[in-house]
C-alpha cells in the first residue's frame, strides 16, 4: 500500500472523528494550540527566509504537492523548493485553517493561505489558494506529512 493511500485512509478516518473543543477544531485543545503555533511559525519562516527552519516543519519523509509539477519529498528537496531568488522576498504569508481534525498521531488541516511576493523589479504580485495538509505527530511536536496547495485565480 502506497503511502498517498494509507494518507487518504487516515484522512477519512480522521474526518469520523468527533472530539470537538472549537467551532472547526476537533481534539484535545493543547494539540490543536501545538498545530496552530506551527502553521504560525511556517509563515515567519517563509517572510523571513528561513529556508531550512521551514523545511524542518516537515516530517524526514515528508512530501509537498506544488501545482503543475511532481510530488517533491524529503527535507532537502523541500526546502530547494520554498528558496526564493535572493532579490525576490514573501513580504506576507498567512494560513487560515477552516478545519483542524485531530485523530491519535494524525490531523488533517485545510483551509485558505494568501500572501504578498516583492518582485526584483519593485513590484508587489498579491496571491491566494487553498490548501490540505496531513500532519503526523512526530515525538511531542507536530510536523507536516502531507502538503497539497492550490491557487485561486482572482
Amino acid at each position: 500500500m502506497t503511502n498517498l493511500i494509507k494518507a487518504l485512509i487516515i484522512f477519512f478516518t480522521i474526518l469520523i472523528s468527533t472530539n470537538a473543543y472549537a467551532q472547526n477544531y476537533y481534539g484535545k485543545k493543547k494539540e490543536i494550540d501545538k498545530i496552530l503555533k506551527n502553521v504560525e511559525n511556517f509563515s515567519q519562516y517563509y517572510m523571513n527566509g528561513e529556508y531550512r527552519k521551514l523545511a524542518e516543519c516537515y516530517t524526514q519523509d515528508g512530501k509537498i504537492f506544488p501545482g503543475n509539477e511532481d510530488i517533491i519529498e524529503g527535507i532537502e528537496d523541500i526546502e530547494k523548493k520554498w528558496i526564493l531568488p535572493n532579490d525576490v522576498k514573501t513580504t506576507k504569508h498567512k494560513v487560515t485553517p477552516s478545519e483542524i481534525r485531530i485523530v491519535k498521531n494524525y490531523a488533517y488541516d485545510y483551509g485558505y493561505y494568501e500572501g504578498e511576493t516583492l518582485l526584483a523589479d519593485g513590484k508587489t504580485s498579491a496571491w491566494k489558494g487553498k490548501y490540505v495538509i496531513v500532519w503526523q505527530k512526530v515525538g511531542k511536536d507536530w510536523k507536516i506529512y502531507l502538503d497539497i496547495w492550490n491557487p485561486i485565480k482572482e
